[in-house]
């Protein structure tokens, strides 16, 4: 008897992921593996994870409710009732904004999760999105999965890096069932004034746009100031939801844990959405939430004025060296205009072969982010020093 052996199968991935540009922090990654292979010393000022322990009353809360059995179960997609209640009061204290925690609430394993899922929640294929340029590669991916098509609303330095909302096309306003905004923003740390965020909710209520908000640097802000959030203005709750993070706030990026919150239909309809898709936070990592939001803020305040410190540090340093880069006045990212005109990816492969600090070439969040790059500020005060006198030579 003849045995027949079959030749191994072929497979080839999804035709939606061949639609996303590399994922840049992997490959900007691999070129900071390859140097520290060869023994160099490398800062990375690439991804904004914070360096900044989790203030230690939320670690604690984690500790005393691992061990309780009930807390090892399944956790219920929309969240613990305590949490959603902790989410509302928070928004009360923070921002003025009353909201009902059974329908206008739901946490999320990080922003990322709930902002990547929300056009599968709120699009069909075909549908237009209206995505910010440059902007935090999930907007953009989230809508390519979604079967969506990316209308892209450039992010001029003219415009105070917002969308010129009256440049969209009319045929694009028609067709688009989702517009993402972002502010503070990534990666330009621009702030959207309250007439801009009001200008998005008409241009919405005018077309039947859904708005996604990203407010997950909110509350790192530098000199007094408080951003505002969407959900303060008039009929935003009518037309959108804002995505909140407890990973920049609290210095909590690896436990996984955000929420959004306003329009009570794009909310259940998201929670039907992650229902079929996830089983919830881990219950302990809830009850840590409900420790930082409602717990000593201090911590926050401290993390706040070291980011402070260190974009005065860098921005003046490299001013020295005839660098010129605006101060933001939110998140610990700066945003600087290349001062030479290579493109962004040349740039900052020649400071990292050069000095040996990663930053993220511009054009890596959308095409109207060339000519800058994104430094970021969540390494440890004297390693930002050593780096920028490290640039400054590059220079």
């Amino acid at each position: 008897m003849t045995t027949m052996t079959a030749s191994a199968p072929t497979f080839d991935k999804a035709a939606r992921l061949k639609q996303l540009p590399p994922y840049l922090f992997v490959e900007i990654d691999k070129a900071k593996r390859r140097l520290q292979a060869e023994g160099k010393d490398v800062i990375d000022l690439g991804v904004g994870d914070p360096d900044v322990p989790t203030p230690a009353h939320i670690i604690d809360a984690l500790k005393r409710t691992v061990d309780e059995p009930g807390n090892h179960r399944y956790s219920f997609t929309e969240g613990m009732p305590e949490l959603r209640a902790a989410i509302a009061a928070w928004y009360e204290r923070r921002f003025g904004v009353t909201l009902d925690p059974k329908t206008e609430v739901l946490p999320l394993l990080g922003s990322k999760e709930g902002i990547a899922h929300f056009p599968l929640a709120v699009t069909n294929p075909g549908d237009a999105v209206l995505v910010p340029d440059p902007c935090y590669p999930p907007y953009r991916s989230g809508t390519i999965f979604a079967g969506a098509e990316v209308v892209s609303m450039p992010l001029l330095e003219e415009n105070g890096f917002f969308p010129d909302l009256g440049a969209i096309s009319q045929r694009a306003a028609r067709r688009a069932k989702l517009l993402f905004l972002n502010s503070p923003n990534n990666p330009t740390a621009a702030v959207a004034t309250q007439a801009q965020l009001q200008e998005a909710i008409d241009f919405a209520k005018s077309f039947g746009i859904a708005i996604a908000h990203d407010a997950a640097y909110s509350e790192v802000a530098f000199d007094g100031s408080k951003p505002i959030s969407f959900l303060q203005l008039p009929d935003a709750t009518s037309v959108g939801v804002e995505f909140h993070s407890l990973s920049k706030t609290y210095n909590m990026t690896g436990w996984r844990i955000g929420f959004v919150c306003g329009n009570a239909t794009l909310i259940a309809a998201l929670c039907q959405l992650k229902t079929n898709l996830d089983s919830g936070i881990f219950q302990p990592v809830q009850w840590a939430g409900i420790a930082a939001l409602e717990g000593d803020q201090q911590p926050l305040q401290q993390a706040v004025a070291t980011y402070q410190h260190r974009r005065d540090l860098f921005v003046d340093g490299l001013a020295k060296a005839g660098w010129k880069i605006t101060k933001p006045a939110a998140t610990f990212y700066l945003w600087a205009r290349i001062p030479t005109t290579e493109p962004s990816i040349a740039f900052a492969a020649r400071i990292l072969e050069r000095s040996h600090v990663v930053c993220t070439p511009g054009v890596g969040f959308g095409p109207s982010g060339e000519g800058y790059v994104r430094f970021s500020l969540t390494s440890p005060t004297e390693r930002i020093q050593e780096a920028v006198d490290r640039v400054a030579k590059a220079l």
